[in-house]
C-alpha cells in the first residue's frame, strides 16, 4: 500500500512540475520587435464646412498618399492580456499642388512630411499565433502648406506659408500574426500585421499679416491610415 501511495505521489508531482513548466513557457508575443511599415495615408480638414464657401465646387480638401516607415516596440505577456510600448517614424508621399482654388485669385498647396509616434497597445491572443490589439498615443507630424496669389495684376503679391509641426493623438486597432518557424528566414519571430489608425492634430495656423484677426485661418486636421507591417521579434 505504501509503495502504491508513494508511486501516486511521485506521479502527481511529475504532472504538477510538467504543468508548471508548460505554464511558464514564454509567450510568442513577448520581447523586442522591429518592423517595416507601408500603407495608405489620408489627411484632411476636420471640418465638414467647404473651405472656400462656394457651394457645389470641387475643391479637394484631402491629401492622399503612400505611407512608409519603420517601427519598434517591446511587449509583455501579463497572462490574460499582452501590453506593450512602441514608437514609429514614417513619411508620406501625400501632396496637393497649387491648382486647388480657394476663392479666386487664391489657391493652396500642401504636402505631408515626417511623422513621429510614441504610444502603447493592449491585446489578447485570438489564436496561439494571432494577437488582436488596441493602440493609442502621441503623434507629431510636419505639414508644408501655403496659400498663393494667382493674379499677377491684382496689386497683391504674397505667399502665406504655414510650414510647421503639429501635435496630436492617435488611436487604432490591429491584428498581428506570427509565422511558422523559418517561413521567412527569420526563425520563429517573423510576423505580419495590419492596422487602422486615426490621428487628430492641433490646428494648423497660417501665420501671416494678411491672415490675422478676422482673416485668421486655423485648420483642424484628421488623419486616416491603413497600414501593413512586416517584422521580426527577438
Amino acid at each position: 500500500m505504501k509503495k502504491i501511495l508513494m508511486t501516486a505521489l511521485l506521479a502527481g508531482g511529475a504532472v504538477t512540475i510538467g504543468g508548471t513548466a508548460h505554464a511558464q513557457e514564454p509567450s510568442p508575443f513577448t520581447g523586442l520587435r522591429v518592423e517595416a511599415l507601408v500603407g495608405y495615408d489620408n489627411l484632411r480638414n476636420g471640418s465638414d464646412v467647404d473651405i472656400d464657401g462656394v457651394e457645389g465646387d470641387d475643391v479637394d480638401q484631402s491629401i492622399d498618399g503612400f505611407l512608409y516607415g519603420i517601427g519598434a516596440g517591446f511587449d509583455f505577456d501579463l497572462g490574460s492580456v499582452v501590453v506593450g510600448v512602441e514608437g514609429e517614424f514614417s513619411d508620406s508621399t501625400g501632396n496637393e499642388d497649387a491648382d486647388q482654388a480657394l476663392n479666386a485669385p487664391f489657391a493652396y498647396r500642401a504636402s505631408v512630411g515626417r511623422d513621429l509616434y510614441i504610444g502603447g497597445r493592449i491585446g489578447m491572443q485570438a489564436a496561439p499565433r494571432t494577437l488582436v490589439y488596441l493602440k493609442g498615443g502621441y503623434t507629431n507630424t510636419k505639414i508644408d502648406a501655403a496659400i498663393d496669389d494667382l493674379d499677377a495684376d491684382d496689386d497683391v503679391d504674397f505667399t502665406a506659408d504655414a510650414d510647421q509641426t503639429v501635435d496630436g493623438y492617435r488611436i487604432g486597432a490591429g491584428v498581428e500574426h506570427l509565422f511558422d518557424a523559418g517561413m521567412l528566414g527569420f526563425g520563429s519571430g517573423a510576423f505580419a500585421k495590419l492596422e487602422y489608425r486615426y490621428s487628430n492634430y492641433s490646428d494648423l495656423n497660417f501665420d501671416d499679416d494678411f491672415f490675422s484677426g478676422d482673416n485668421a485661418i486655423d485648420i483642424d486636421l484628421d488623419r486616416h491610415q491603413i497600414v501593413a507591417g512586416l517584422g521580426v521579434r527577438f
